[in-house]
């Protein structure tokens, strides 16, 4: 499961479920606030979303910047917590339950996630999300200043690596790139390669790439397409394709599921 966080128009943004097993799209909420993707997670059952925004005015308790947690695709807070500004990284779903470093709610009950997941502060450090889902620093990155408190004097140098899933580790994805690390809005800046038998082929016009679990290439494009590819070398054929680029801002109310953890 992959949690899409589309923006656009520019004070817009878009939530939806990819469902990458069933090849299957579901949209979800919109939002007129920014959404921060690298200080955002996906639950490991794909089921909860942790999220961090900025939305002003706000004329409720956590206030107009508040991390959340909500059933994806929507974005209806079942539990939240205001924070003093932007100055935080967000918080991401971990397995051991006796992990919990946020306190009490601002709005909403957190009882239902504590029973069966820990929440736990994300530290600042660039590709942040892929970090924790495989991703590695390759040898040529050159390592962090322990002074660089936020990550951001190096970030346009780190690039990253994750060994496709049944390769034995001969075909690797690799990313670099000063807007690729921390997730911006801006297109530019995002270098996707795969490296295969230690041959590099670069991955045109891509904001987002990962690996499934069972080997095909997942992309994101930067006009606006979701894909999936196959193929021995993971991306010699598209095989399936959504087109989100003409979508419009249409807010309406969630569904009942989604006030429901």
């Amino acid at each position: 499961m992959v949690a899409v966080l589309r923006r656009g128009p520019s004070d817009w943004s878009h939530v939806g479920r990819w469902d990458v097993a069933r090849a299957v799209y579901e949209p979800g909420a919109w939002i007129r606030a920014n959404l921060y993707p690298q200080r955002c997670d996906l639950s490991p059952d794909g089921r909860w979303l942790s999220y961090f925004t900025l939305k002003r005015p706000a004329d409720w308790a956590p206030g107009g910047t508040y991390l959340a947690i909500s059933r994806l695709p929507w974005l209806t807070a079942l539990a939240a917590w205001g924070t003093c500004g932007t100055w935080t990284y967000g918080v991401h779903f971990v397995e051991d339950r006796t992990v919990w470093e946020l306190g009490p709610t601002d709005a909403g009950d957190d009882a239902a996630c504590r029973a069966r997941l820990g929440l736990a502060m994300t530290r600042p450090a660039t590709f942040a999300v892929e970090r924790r889902r495989g991703w590695t620093e390759t040898a040529d990155t050159p390592p962090r200043d322990p002074t660089d408190m936020w990550d951001e004097r190096r970030a346009g140098d780190v690039r990253m690596e994750k060994v496709r899933p049944g390769s034995s580790g001969r075909t690797r994805l690799t990313v670099k790139g000063w807007y690729a690390a921390f997730r911006s809005s801006e297109p530019g800046g995002v270098r996707y390669e795969i490296v295969d038998g230690g041959v590099a082929s670069p991955i045109a016009d891509v904001q987002w790439a990962d690996w499934a679990a069972d080997g095909r290439l997942l992309v994101a494009t930067i006009d606006g397409r979701l894909q999936i590819h196959g193929g021995e070398s993971g991306r010699l054929a598209v095989d399936w394709e959504v087109d989100l680029a003409a979508l419009e801002p249409s807010p309406a109310p969630s569904p009942d599921e989604a006030h429901r953890w």
